[in-house]
């Protein structure tokens, strides 16, 4: 409400009120901003924000009085001269508020006069200045802490460098020797007034540490944590890095300089209450809530930050559970956190000189094998791709069954039981048609054949695919569908595509198989999977593994609107309507298979690199859940030589 509007009372009340102007005088620019006047305004840049403030001519002098009263007065004759309700005094309170909006002001230190912060302190306090909410409150904090950097050699350049980085930053710092650090390792621990010694063997959880390490050619800093998590940290990177590390030349002497450096700013950061650099960075790579790992390498030189989903997990921050992964795009941003070439668990997924038409083929590495992963996208072939390498690597470590028996990987619970479920309906189905055929029958029915043909009304999905694979790829195929019989009578249908020979449908010759809601999906799906296996058949001879689609992927790929043009002949609005009725086939094919995947851990006495992949995965939202006793995997995910 305007002053004009309100009645004479309410507006004497509204004039009243402290504005902005008025508390003024607590706050001045932060050190380090930057003024550039325009014709017709000012742009200011702060430490990691800016703002340009354009109006008309007036403005620049605008901003002169205001810029004056920031650095002398705090504004008491400024708001004495801009009487209350003039437009004058908008114009300034408008200003006011996108400075603090944009994080350009600063709260003046205590008992300060007119002075500008950080004009008779150190270049750490013009810093703090810069960057802290409060100032003497981050100071204060770094002041009352204490820091040892310990090493086993604390002669080395690693920990010179760290000393010299903490005494710019006015943190007082001591070395010492610690027998049981690795070689090339730097534990650095700030400890506050009353807490435990740093040498302690076990730290007070108020106590942060940050790990430095140099290996050759290649170093790296740990997320701030506990003692017992940064050591945690520096093992599993330390094990991760080994396989980058240079072989001979001489190291860079700035590598050590810049990974002490990070080191002691990461630190300094957490005492002071400021947030962790790479939070500066504005990486969109980083995941939110999993922490950032520096690593550097010396050709180039360079540092950067990379999500660290490490094997140990001790202090809570890092124990408390992950939410599932629940969209696509969310999965697809962790997928390169999982194969990080420096710091991952996987072999990326890539496309390469792989073919993207008709269908998309990735490529990636196994346990030195070749892995190949189509679907009708290559950011959905991608995601078939990290979840199939990451069973098969799993399964090893469970039964060495290289992940025939192993347990199912999906970007979340949802994702991962629709391609458990799957493959048990395809073990239900293939007992069913042994029922109908043979003289014993089960405790159900047989499975009971749906005739399909590609006829017009048919799902344009189903068509597009078989006609792709019959006439584009010239594969004479037939296709059998058949109808499950269901406890709930729930829709579970099951189709196979077959290859013919002279006429007939050659024994052994699938091409593709999909367990589904519908008959058109199933279909679909199982032509895609069809023209998959050929294209690899053709482009990736010598791929030990394929992994072909299936419609447990729809959930995550459902848009959350398609565009007006979208009709089903569109893959996006092909997977919302095989998504909406994912629940519903989960419920049945549960009813089917009298089976409802749990949650997989590692056995006891699984190897390291299998449980720090369950850990990565998890960490990542990703979900791990048991594969049904007996089952062999889900006939699509076809493997052997090509």
């Amino acid at each position: 409400m305007t002053v004009d509007q309100a009645g004479p009372d309410m507006a004497t009340s509204q004039e009243s009120e402290p504005d902005a102007l008025d508390s003024l005088g607590r706050w001045t620019l932060r050190p380090g901003v930057s003024v550039t006047v325009l014709p017709h305004g000012v742009h200011l840049r702060g430490w990691i924000t800016s703002v340009t403030l354009e109006g008309g001519a007036g403005l620049p002098v605008l901003w002169g009085r205001l810029a004056e009263a920031l650095a002398g007065d705090g504004g008491a004759e400024l708001a004495q001269a801009a009487v209350a309700g003039s437009p004058l005094r908008a114009a300034l309170v408008t200003v006011i508020g996108q400075l603090h909006d944009h994080d350009l002001l600063v709260e003046r230190p205590a008992g300060e006069k007119g002075d500008a912060a950080g004009e008779n302190v150190d270049a750490a306090g013009q810093w703090l200045g810069a960057v802290a909410d409060r100032p003497e409150e981050a100071a204060a904090a770094l002041i009352r802490s204490r820091v040892r950097v310990l090493a086993a050699r604390p002669d080395g350049p690693l920990v010179r460098a760290a000393a010299r980085a903490l005494d710019r930053a006015g943190v007082r710092a001591a070395t010492a020797e610690a027998a049981d650090l690795p070689d090339g390792q730097v534990l650095l621990v700030a400890a506050g007034p009353g807490e435990p010694s740093p040498f302690a063997a076990e730290q007070d959880a108020e106590e942060r540490a940050v790990v430095v390490g140099l290996r050759p050619g290649v170093g790296f800093v740990t997320p701030v944590g506990s003692v017992g998590q940064a050591r945690a940290d520096a093992d599993g990177l330390a094990d991760r890095l080994r396989r980058r590390e240079a072989l001979g030349g001489a190291e860079h002497p700035g590598l050590p300089a810049l990974l002490a450096s990070s080191a002691a700013q990461r630190l300094v950061c957490a005492v002071a209450g400021l947030r962790d650099p790479s939070a500066e960075a504005g990486d969109a790579r980083l995941i939110p809530g999993l922490p950032a790992a520096l690593v550097a390498e010396r050709e180039p030189l360079r540092g950067e930050y990379r999500t660290w989903a490490g094997p140990v997990l001790v202090d809570a921050d890092r124990v408390r559970p992950r939410a599932d992964v629940r969209t696509l795009a969310e999965a697809l941003a962790r997928i390169p956190v999982l194969s990080d070439r420096l710091a991952g668990v996987l072999d990326e997924p890539d496309p390469g000189a792989l073919p993207q038409l008709p269908a998309a083929l990735v490529r990636s590495s196994v346990g030195g094998e070749v892995l190949v992963s189509g679907s009708a996208r290559a950011d959905l072939a991608r995601l078939e791709a990290v979840c199939r390498a990451a069973e098969l690597l799993l399964g090893k470590g469970e039964s060495g069954l290289e992940g025939e028996g192993g347990p199912v990987v999906g970007a979340g619970t949802v994702h991962a039981r629709g391609r458990a479920l799957r493959r048990a309906g395809a073990g239900a189905a293939v007992r069913q048609q042994d029922a109908r055929s043979g003289d014993t029958a089960g405790p159900l029915g047989g499975a009971a054949p749906v005739p399909w043909s590609p006829e017009p009304g048919r799902h344009p999905q189903a068509l597009h695919w078989w006609s792709v694979l019959v006439r584009r790829l010239g594969v004479d195929a037939d296709v059998a569908v058949s109808r499950l019989d269901t406890v709930g009578g729930g829709a579970v249908f099951h189709a196979e595509v077959q290859v013919q020979v002279q006429g007939r449908t050659a024994t052994g010759g699938v091409l593709g198989t999909a367990v589904e809601a519908s008959v058109d999906d199933a279909v679909a799906f199982a032509a895609l999977s069809a023209v998959v296996e050929v294209q690899a058949a053709a482009d990736a001879p010598h791929a030990r593994h394929l992994v072909t689609p299936s419609g447990a992927v729809a959930s995550l790929a459902r848009p959350e609107a398609t565009a007006p043009w979208e009709d089903a002949g569109w893959t996006t609005a092909w997977l919302a309507e095989s998504a909406a009725r994912e629940p519903e086939l989960q419920e049945a094919l549960t009813a089917l298979t009298g089976w409802s995947p749990q949650p997989w851990e590692p056995p006891a006495d699984a190897r390291a690199d299998v449980r720090a992949l369950w850990s990565a995965l998890r960490q990542c939202g990703f979900s791990v859940l048991s594969a049904r006793a007996g089952h062999r995997t889900h006939p699509t995910l076809t493997e052997g030589s090509r």
